[in-house]
């Protein structure tokens, strides 16, 4: 249960200490050259020495835990990182910089910032954590569109011909694949074509695995590459279809548009293009750790404060758009 009055967000000490046992179970490790040995690591005393401050012997220099993270050359005190990690990991639909202004007692900008680089130690590691699905597992896969472009981007079949005015501008692409009663991954992409589509599949989801769609002319090509392809037609109102022992469906991948979309319209209500891929792996992040799953807010928070390590992110990099 989430204990506002525990001092690792009250005091910065006790969360560099709740933060050096969940980096360090075994003692502290030099980021610097990886040593791990107890005999050749020097805690530094003395009174111009900060708390938490180690020498390693082998290669010569200081380090802390919060070397190497999302929370390093940070002058905010490490309690308030650790308090808005706990209330981004545990706040189902997000938390607003403005929010996290008001609740932590700095500035707007500061809160901003502090949002975006736990966004960026929420990113997973696709490319380690393995694909979803697998033989006799079922992955819905389905495209949402979200948020007005920014590119300036020009349909092929408007080019070198008269303007006309749209109705609706273009709005920003989104590709989802789900796996049920498993992970989910979220993907911003300038365009949703067929080739777009099925590298995003083929990288992310094993060919061994069942796929639901719905009737989009994106996905039946890639369909037939895997174990079984299964459509459903919501044009004719069709939502779910049995089929022997399983449903065809892609009311999974729906469901977590709609978490999305919720968290973006209702809490964040301003997202700038370039920041869509971190917003994604914030709900892709809650949605992978949810309740469902038998993992409780602190464990989820805890989760977080272990994957900021390796992921710096500074005020340059903060404007860069990214696609899949």
């Amino acid at each position: 249960m989430f204990d506002l009055t525990n001092e690792i967000y009250t005091d910065a000490d006790k969360a560099r200490e709740h933060l050096e046992a969940i980096h360090w179970p075994n003692g502290p490790v030099c980021p610097h050259c990886g040593n791990i040995n107890a005999e050749r690591i020097t805690k530094m005393q003395g009174k111009s020495t900060r708390p938490g401050v180690y020498k390693c012997n082998e290669c010569r220099k200081p380090f802390s835990v919060t070397v190497g993270t999302v929370f390093e050359r940070s002058k905010i005190p490490l309690n308030k990182w650790v308090l808005a990690s706990h209330l981004m990991a545990a706040s189902k639909k997000g938390m607003s910089a403005h929010q996290l202004h008001r609740m932590l007692g700095v500035t707007y900008k500061t809160a901003w910032f502090m949002a975006h680089r736990i966004r960026e130690a929420m990113k997973e590691d696709n490319d380690t954590s393995g694909p979803l699905g697998g033989e006799g597992k079922t992955v819905e896969a389905d495209e949402t569109y979200h948020g007005r472009r920014e590119d300036g981007y020009v349909s092929p079949q408007r080019k070198g011909r008269p303007y006309l005015k749209r109705k609706k501008p273009l709005k920003r692409t989104i590709v989802g694949l789900v796996e049920r009663g498993g992970r989910v991954r979220t993907f911003h992409v300038k365009h949703a074509t067929k080739g777009s589509v099925r590298d995003i599949l083929v990288r992310n989801a094993d060919r061994k695995s069942i796929l639901y769609t719905d009737e989009s002319n994106l996905y039946p090509a890639t369909g037939k590459e895997y174990a079984k392809h299964g459509t459903v037609k919501h044009s004719a109102k069709e939502y779910a279809r049995r089929e022997g022992d399983t449903v065809v469906h892609t009311n999974t991948i729906e469901n977590v548009f709609s978490v999305f979309k919720r968290g973006m319209i209702g809490v964040y209500q301003h997202c700038g293009e370039a920041h869509l891929h971190r917003y994604l792996a914030e709900f892709d992040f809650r949605y992978n750790r949810r309740a469902a799953l038998k993992i409780s807010d602190a464990e989820r928070a805890e989760d977080l404060l272990r994957m900021a390590r390796d992921k710096r992110l500074t005020y340059r990099r903060i404007g860069e758009a990214n696609y899949a």
